[in-house]
């Protein structure tokens, strides 16, 4: 009966993995633990599955994708009560959003049980800016930029990544040089471990006639690699400016 009822949920083994700290930036590594109680019956764990995901918008609705996944263990029996903690270093990728604006990023971890509902744990993360998105964050708000949107979005043709999806920051015009000649400058962030690439679009004022064509939006690339304001503004400045 007891081994009927793990089958179906009931009495099943648990698992929570416990996070050193919820706040991560892109490129670092966490150790954690995963702990893993028994049930009411014993059971055979195929792999304990680790998924970092996040949510991206469609033309549809919204989308769940897993920017990495990883298998800690394979052929693990838990005894019933019995209590397991496993250690793991889980490697935050790259590419994970940033958590701002409208943008989730969650650790799921999954025990895979052969007939029987797999136990899984949630944990949501507080992913900040790699020091040189942030140095891009601040030296934008220097040139009299405010952050308005910050969003996950499909990139069905992989312009800029590759990838399905691209995190997409908007900047509004509030002051400074370019206020009254811009709508907005769009920023998707492409984070590695020696430099930062930025897909930069300028959305120019313009009639409704160039609106319609897209005439009055231009694109540029720029590398960053420093983490000095001073210098990622004027590089940033350059670029918006040689493109207004």
């Amino acid at each position: 009966m007891k081994n009927v009822l793990a089958s179906i949920g009931i009495g099943n083994a648990s698992v929570d993995t416990v996070l050193p700290s919820e706040t991560v930036q892109p490129g670092e590594t966490v150790d954690a633990q995963v702990q893993i109680v028994g049930g009411n019956a014993e059971q055979e764990i195929g792999t304990i599955r680790f998924e970092i995901e996040t949510r991206y918008l469609t033309d549809e609705g919204y989308e769940e994708v897993d920017v990495d996944r990883f298998t800690l263990a394979e052929g693990l029996t838990i005894e019933p009560d019995q209590e397991e903690t496993r250690n793991v270093s889980i490697d935050v990728p790259y590419d994970t959003p940033v958590t701002i604006g409208n943008v989730d990023v969650w650790i799921e971890t999954e025990l895979d049980i052969d007939l029987a509902v797999d136990p899984e744990d949630t944990d949501y993360l507080d992913v900040r800016p790699t020091d040189r998105l942030q140095t891009v964050f601040d030296a934008m708000e220097e040139l009299g930029f405010t952050l308005h949107t910050a969003e996950c979005e499909a990139d069905p043709y992989g312009r800029y990544t590759g990838s399905r999806f691209v995190q997409e920051f908007e900047f509004r015009v509030q002051s400074g040089q370019f206020r009254g000649d811009l709508d907005e400058v769009e920023l998707v962030a492409r984070p590695g471990p020696d430099e930062l690439e930025l897909f930069v679009e300028i959305d120019r004022k313009g009639g409704l006639l160039s609106e319609m064509t897209d005439t009055d939006e231009r694109t540029t690339r720029v590398t960053i690699t420093s983490t000095d304001r001073a210098a990622v503004r004027e590089q940033l400045g350059d670029a918006i400016e040689q493109h207004a």
